[in-house]
């Protein structure tokens, strides 16, 4: 277990212009294949009738699956290659979390799975990510400090 390479993800992850300029009160903790994604809920993330629109379900648990896999991988930024999500119900407030884990790995290919829960702890989403490590360093230049 890595703690400094977490803490190093969790800081390029919230320092992500995603998640410094779109979405407010991220917050990120990072373990031994597993993450935990949090998002405090606000109207600009509302579709028409006023819940989460599903882009922001997509968002969070690609992260929380992402970060999972990247726990474990310490010299390059892995990449989603695929990502399947399942809809459960709706989010209005309060503070969602997501959370990811590793589910398979190998040299190529990782798998990662996800739950995304509202405020009251019931899971309003679910998700499973592939993912490939790319050749893109972890690097103070994105943000790995």
């Amino acid at each position: 277990m890595n703690q400094e390479h977490f803490t190093k993800l969790e800081r390029m992850y919230l320092s992500a212009n995603i998640n410094t300029k779109i979405f407010d009160s991220t917050t990120c903790k990072i373990s031994q294949e597993r993450s935990e994604i949090g998002l405090k809920v606000v109207d600009k993330y509302f579709h028409a009738l006023g819940a989460i629109h599903g882009s922001v379900y997509f968002k969070l648990l690609d992260d929380a699956a992402f970060f999972a896999v990247n726990s474990i991988i310490e010299d390059v930024f892995v990449l989603t290659t695929s990502f399947h999500i399942n809809l459960l119900r709706p989010a209005h407030r309060g503070i969602i979390r997501a959370t990811g884990e590793v589910k398979f790995k190998s040299k190529e290919l990782f798998v990662a799975q996800s739950a995304l829960y509202n405020q009251e702890g019931q899971q309003i989403a679910i998700g499973t990510g592939n993912f490939a490590k790319s050749k893109i360093k972890l690097s103070a230049e994105i943000g790995y400090i």
